[in-house]
């Protein structure tokens, strides 16, 4: 029997991915006892350990949800292993997605949310909805319309001022 030198490859070694065969795959299955599927999620056996679980999707799962970090440590080392993960993982919660933490998609910055509250827009309002929100407020409250009306002309300054925070807003987005 003749056995065929041919390659898969069409002569570029790099078009297969680094590390691959021929062979088949060795597969891990599941440590789980009784489960016959693939282990792919790594589990570690203990805390800072390098031993670890193998579990599939489903197995993973319930282990995660059992997961005790702070097993075998007292109260004062639990605090102290949590205060010292904090203060090493700060630059993490200092990143800018979740310094926003506002409503919104992120599109408006929390002046702009404070000023279409003020108008009683919803969120994604367009700029011609704020125009016509701002026209109906302003004549409803102007100071002409209802003179000696404190609470009037205090809500047609909080509208006024809105709507330049939302003007400005729109001006420079349509300038960028």
């Amino acid at each position: 029997m003749v056995r065929s030198t041919r390659s898969n490859d069409w002569g570029f070694p790099r078009w297969r991915g680094y590390g691959s065969e021929r062979g088949a795959t060795a597969v891990r299955m599941c440590d789980r006892h009784g489960c016959d599927r693939p282990g792919d999620r790594p589990a570690p056996k203990s805390p800072n350990s390098p031993e670890r679980w193998y579990f599939c999707e489903e197995h993973a799962g319930e282990y995660n949800r059992n997961w005790n970090y702070f097993e075998g440590l007292s109260a004062e080392e639990a605090a102290a292993r949590e205060a010292d993960e904090r203060q090493s993982a700060s630059g993490f919660a200092e990143s800018s997605h979740y310094g926003w933490a506002g409503p919104g998609d992120g599109s408006r910055s929390r002046d702009e949310m404070r000023a279409l509250e003020v108008l009683d827009l919803e969120t994604d309002a367009d700029f011609d909805t704020v125009k016509a929100a701002w026209r109906r407020l302003a004549k409803a409250n102007h100071p002409d319309v209802k003179p000696g009306d404190d609470a009037a002309a205090d809500r047609f300054r909080k509208v006024q001022a809105a709507f330049d925070v939302l003007r400005r807003a729109e001006e420079r987005r349509a300038g960028a």
